[in-house]
């Protein structure tokens, strides 16, 4: 099996919650690159990392996980980079369904409403679980490949 590659990134309302993450997927063996925050900054700003990791993410194919206070200005952020699809998860169920029903390759995480062994386990999830490739979910990811398009 082809190891897999995750991006993750996270402001300071994250970063504590980001390292955690890291060190987790990596001990599942998954390669993860860490594009930021590198140290704690308290005036950084969210979507500096989302525009940084979903750039990465749409240029290799592969799954980012963002990490911020409450998970929703960096899912804002990161969809609107072309070819993310971004979403806040604070639950395993919410998770797994994202990954199944729309292939969500960003998966954003608050820090301040989900403790670090609950976001491990949403992160272990959805990292594992794969899209469904059901023919009512395709269509709905190429409609909302088309709104990008128009924009």
């Amino acid at each position: 099996m082809r190891m897999r590659t995750i991006y993750i990134g996270g402001d300071h309302g994250g970063f504590e919650l980001k390292k955690a993450l890291k060190g987790h997927l990596e001990d599942e063996g998954y390669k993860v690159i860490d594009v930021g925050a590198y140290e704690y900054d308290a005036g950084d700003d969210y979507p500096d990392y989302a525009r940084r990791l979903c750039r990465k993410v749409a240029a290799h194919n592969a799954i980012g996980i963002l990490a911020c206070k409450s998970g929703q200005g960096m899912s804002i952020a990161a969809n609107k980079v072309r070819g993310i699809r971004a979403v806040t998860a604070g639950s395993v169920q919410g998770a797994r369904l994202a990954k199944q029903h729309v292939n969500a390759n960003v998966l954003c995480i608050g820090s301040m409403l989900t403790n670090v062994e609950k976001a491990r386990h949403i992160a272990s999830v959805w990292a594992g679980e794969e899209f469904s490739g059901e023919e009512r979910h395709v269509r709905r990811i190429r409609k909302i490949s088309r709104i990008e398009d128009e924009s």
